[in-house]
């Protein structure tokens, strides 16, 4: 698309002005199609003509993905203010309110949105379709509603000695050839205990064969000591934490990692990468476990593991 835009300057007709404005809008609209959300975006500030193409539903059409229709129906509420934009015939509103507003799907246990940038789709896992250990136990885990989730319920950790936590997706159900990366979006609470000296291991997969490992540590804190440290002593020792964090990307130990906060108010950490190639099948696998450590743990809030485009 640069490579044409630069070819039309290049052929400029000065005597009539711009040259953009004198194409056809529905060519103009045809040849965005062919970009991407981003791009569409840049190149409607080139000119009037630009703008108004951008605003073509063949244009935003190809941005939804193929099976947009049945999404929309299986959400819950038939998709809410989703289907009265598809009815409304607004493609680019449609397009953006996928964006900034997950639909609740497969009866409240997963979301699903577009990516803004790409249009790539993205879903969260809500706690409730994660395989916990112990998670139907009141005595280590319960359930609660929390108002900032965006599901009816997210697992708060109690008190366990073993922490594991599954999460799986059919890989079909992800943008072809396209990479992702998954997250665990969780809270800590208050009293969060039992995670100061003892990092977690994370690692994703398909079909249970396991292709990146990471140790996280999961409360904030403490990952915030490991990687600045406090006091005189602290600060060596989070000099000498990142020295080995630099290390630690070579092939003797997985990579260190830990929490960052989201823009929705809760935490997110890093369980891996995994590029969905064309045509492959299988189930992508994720997994939280410290089950090494042996003491006891509690203090975070799951709301469920997103698994999201990789940003470029």
């Amino acid at each position: 698309m640069r490579t044409w835009i630069l070819k039309m300057d290049n052929n400029h007709d000065h005597e009539n002005g711009n040259f953009f404005e004198n194409l056809p809008e529905g060519f103009v609209a045809n040849a965005l199609a062919l970009t991407s959300p981003r791009d569409v975006c840049r190149l409607s500030l080139v000119c009037t003509v630009f703008r108004s193409a951008a605003e073509w539903d063949a244009v935003w059409e190809k941005f939804l993905p193929l099976d947009y229709h049945k999404i929309l129906m299986e959400a819950e509420g038939g998709g809410g203010g989703a289907c009265g934009l598809v009815r409304s015939g607004s493609k680019k509103e449609l397009y953006i309110s996928l964006c900034d507003h997950p639909l609740i799907i497969d009866g409240g246990n997963k979301s699903f949105s577009l990516d803004k940038w790409s249009g790539k789709k993205c879903y969260m896992l809500a706690a409730r379709d994660l395989s916990i250990v112990w998670g139907d136990t009141p005595r280590y885990w319960r359930w609660v509603s929390v108002p900032e989730s965006r599901f009816a319920e997210a697992a708060e950790l109690m008190s366990v000695c073993w922490l594991e936590v599954h999460g799986k997706i059919d890989t079909s159900m992800l943008s072809k050839d396209t990479s992702y990366v998954a997250y665990l979006v969780y809270k800590s609470s208050p009293d969060i205990y039992g995670f100061e000296h003892q990092p977690a291991e994370v690692s994703i997969g398909v079909n249970g064969v396991q292709s990146q490992t990471m140790t996280v540590y999961l409360d904030p804190e403490a990952w915030q000591r490991q990687r600045y440290g406090h006091g005189l002593a602290g600060r060596r020792m989070g000099i000498i934490n990142r020295i080995r964090r630099l290390g630690s990307h070579s092939n003797d130990g997985p990579p260190l990692n830990g929490p960052k906060p989201r823009p929705d108010g809760w935490l997110e950490i890093e369980l891996g990468e995994f590029y969905n190639e064309k045509g492959q099948e299988g189930e992508l696998e994720m997994r939280v476990m410290e089950v090494k450590g042996g003491n006891w743990k509690g203090g975070l809030i799951v709301q469920g593991i997103e698994i999201r485009p990789k940003a470029n």
